[in-house]
């Protein structure tokens, strides 16, 4: 059995795999008839502990348009809010007769705690936990990228990865787990990672990462990146003001926010990126957010087909998805 744990999961081969099936799934979805008969008679479970629109509506979204059947589990609501473990749920959901979790929740390692546990025995696959992995926000930011950067002339992207691109990281790294699975992905498909941060949002031990650590935005900009990626800033994570991270949100912007004046900078065919939900005026102005060359509304699209691929790769056993690491 395989499960999408982490982002570190995937070698070279199998998330080109992955992507190439994503690029099949983008095809059927421009069709007047979106749906596949792929997945019916399986159920897939989004087992929700933390809040999500996008993740949770696109994991659905996806397992619908492959005509599995989706049971959606918040914890708010639920018997977890009654103190019931994270063991006792699963188990619950196995009695039910889940084919595969996709389990969101705020503790680093709750889903390989799930895999790993014995306590189902079905495809987990991880759609975010505390700081730690998001692998399928990678999957469709890399998704993204191939198209717009390493696509041929009749742009198609299958088979290629990311090698020779530069791609900026910028923002709040210490508690993104967005930022440690790009720097997974991205550089296993040959990219060149530069994250940008003030020093009290760079994690201990980010020097180790495959990445380089800048804290100057306007010298990485200066290097001329393919890709620039605004990180939101996770106030939810801080205090109200902020916690001491950085002196204010308006010098929060002035130094690290992708300003009109920055975009100009950017090389003619740079895309910016963005995971969301977006601060508006902290990490990102309406101008950058706005302008042609953002892909962040198109990364949420993109989203519902990498997840149809990871769905299909796990369930209906595509052989090209193996993964590193990944255990029964």
């Amino acid at each position: 059995m395989r499960h999408l744990l982490s982002a570190a999961d995937l070698d070279r081969d199998a998330a080109v795999a992955l992507l190439d099936t994503a690029e099949e799934m983008a095809v059927t979805q421009s069709r007047e008839i979106r749906k596949l008969p792929t997945l019916r008679g399986r159920t897939v479970v989004n087992l929700f502990f933390e809040d999500s629109t996008r993740t949770r509506i696109s994991f659905e979204a996806a397992a619908k348009r492959l005509s599995a059947d989706v049971i959606n589990f918040a914890a708010k609501g639920s018997s977890v809010s009654k103190g019931e473990s994270l063991k006792d749920t699963a188990q619950t959901l196995q009695a039910m007769g889940a084919d595969a979790v996709v389990i969101r929740h705020s503790a680093s390692g709750a889903p390989h705690r799930l895999a790993h546990s014995g306590w189902i025995d079905v495809p987990v696959v991880n759609a975010g936990d505390g700081t730690h992995q998001h692998p399928t926000q990678a999957l469709l930011d890399a998704y993204t990228v191939r198209r717009h950067l390493a696509a041929d002339d009749d742009g198609d992207s299958r088979g290629r990865d990311l090698s020779g691109l530069r791609v900026v990281v910028v923002g709040d790294v210490l508690h993104s787990r967005v930022a440690r699975s790009n720097v997974d992905l991205l550089t296993t498909l040959g990219a060149q990672v530069t994250l940008v941060a003030p020093p009290t949002l760079v994690p201990v031990g980010a020097h180790a990462w495959p990445a380089d650590v800048e804290y100057d935005l306007d010298a990485a900009l200066a290097t001329g990146p393919d890709a620039v990626m605004m990180l939101r800033v996770q106030r939810e994570r801080m205090s109200s003001s902020g916690g001491g991270f950085f002196p204010s949100p308006q010098e929060y912007h002035r130094r690290y926010g992708l300003t009109g004046a920055r975009l100009a900078r950017l090389p003619e065919h740079a895309i910016v990126m963005h995971p969301g939900p977006m601060n508006r005026g902290l990490e990102i102005s309406a101008e950058a957010a706005d302008s042609p060359r953002s892909t962040i509304v198109e990364q949420v699209a993109n989203g519902v087909s990498v997840r149809m691929a990871v769905l299909y790769h796990l369930l209906a056993g595509a052989p090209a998805a193996t993964t590193q690491g990944a255990s029964a």
